[in-house]
């Protein structure tokens, strides 16, 4: 099995920075790409961005320029930076995870508010 735990979330001012990490540990012989999405209330999960082992990354247009998404594979550990932060951006982040020829897996997600 997988296990994802992240961590970073909270509440922030618009305008405001926050990070976010999360630890993958577990059955993963062979990882693939790692990212993060997110949902807000009474919308659909979606994708903020992600990162495979080699770094090339996929952001959705509506972070591009405020988030910044890196990875350790070493230690199997994602960030991402939130900057610039907008009340749109609230919502709960997930971490995830592909493990080649095992599946995707997901955290139980964070927090994320932006109000003033």
């Amino acid at each position: 099995q997988v296990q994802l735990v992240e961590s970073g979330g909270g509440l922030v001012e618009p305008g405001g920075s926050l990070r976010l990490s999360c630890a993958a540990s577990g059955s993963i012989f062979s990882p693939g790409a790692m990212g993060w999405y997110r949902q807000a209330p009474g919308k659909q999960r979606g994708l903020v961005v992600t990162i495979t082992t080699g770094g090339t990354t996929n952001y959705a247009d509506s972070v591009k320029g405020r988030f910044t998404i890196s990875r350790d594979n070493a230690k199997n550990t994602v960030y991402l930076q939130l900057n610039s932060l907008k009340p749109e951006d609230t919502a709960v982040y997930y971490c995830m995870v592909t493990v080649v020829r095992t599946g995707t897996y997901w955290g139980q997600g964070t927090q994320v508010t932006v109000s003033s």
